[in-house]
């Protein structure tokens, strides 16, 4: 199970820290099917911050390598103090949090050494931010809930 408890929190921007599980996707599917031992899923728990300014998931690249994962066309990335800088992306990243779970891709940044949790990935597993307790909540505990137009 997932540590839920917060460690560092800024109420003002909706930045705190929550405990993620990643999972080279490409091998769960592969044990799943059974053409390799559970054993040989490349998985790994990560601090990440939950940063609702952030679009992105952002991982270390350290994390990428250790995973295994997918590379994917580079990114050019822009930071907040408008600086430029080209990335290595990757796919196929089976990321928990809160009992739910989705595949995503990811920015990779070599300096990093904890995920950066944004609204893509928040949007995705349907959690909301209560930026008074710095928590998520889902916002349906049994489901996710899909907004169609």
């Amino acid at each position: 199970m997932i540590n839920e408890s917060l460690r560092v929190g800024d109420k003002t921007t909706g930045r705190f820290s929550v405990e993620i599980e990643l999972v080279n996707n490409r091998d769960r599917i592969l044990a799943e099917t059974g053409a390799i031992p559970e054993d040989d899923v490349r998985q790994t728990t990560l601090q990440g911050t939950v940063d609702s300014d952030a679009a992105r998931l952002v991982l270390p690249e350290s994390v990428a390598d250790q995973l295994g994962l997918e590379e994917a066309p580079e990114a050019t990335v822009r930071y907040a103090d408008q600086r430029t800088a080209t990335r290595r992306t990757a796919q196929e990243i089976r990321l928990r949090l809160l009992d739910r779970e989705g595949v995503f891709s990811a920015i990779l940044e070599p300096d990093r050494t904890t995920a950066l949790i944004g609204r893509f990935v928040l949007n995705a597993l349907d959690l909301l931010i209560d930026r008074s307790n710095q928590t998520l909540q889902p916002r349906d505990v049994d489901r996710i809930v899909v907004e169609i137009e």
